[in-house]
């Protein structure tokens, strides 16, 4: 197989669909037993590994958004009052849906977040 360079890799994942990126990106984790972690400004105490985790009761939660819906306009307003994002972040964010709002945070205020996303017209996933 011919080597491609960085460009010809980044045209060919210009072509595929979210989903088949998010796929390829799980494959990719498993078979060089990486994690690509997503970089989101979200301060948290780190947690005490997967381990110790496991054994309590999740108590951490991930707001993700799963589709904008008809009210783009008024789902990005609410993405911009959530987090700390300027316009066009928060417009990247809706438009690249399903994407993760929030992570790692308590369960009233994750329950809080989606409940606010969904009254805008957005599609809401707690996780």
């Amino acid at each position: 197989m011919a080597k491609l360079s960085q460009e010809d890799l980044l045209a060919q994942f210009e072509e595929l669909t979210l989903i088949e990126l998010s796929e390829f990106v799980k494959a990719f984790e498993e078979k060089f037993d990486v994690t690509a972690a997503a970089a989101v400004a979200v301060a948290g105490p780190a947690g005490a590994g997967p381990a110790a985790e496991a054994a309590e009761e999740q108590d951490e939660f991930d707001v993700v958004l799963t589709a904008a819906g008809d009210k783009k306009i008024q789902v990005i307003k609410v993405v911009r009052e959530l987090t700390s994002l300027g316009l066009k972040e928060a417009k990247d964010l809706v438009d690249g849906a399903p994407k993760p709002v929030l992570e790692k945070v308590a369960k009233e205020a994750a329950d809080k977040a989606a409940e606010s996303l969904k009254a805008a017209g957005a599609s809401v996933e707690v996780k």
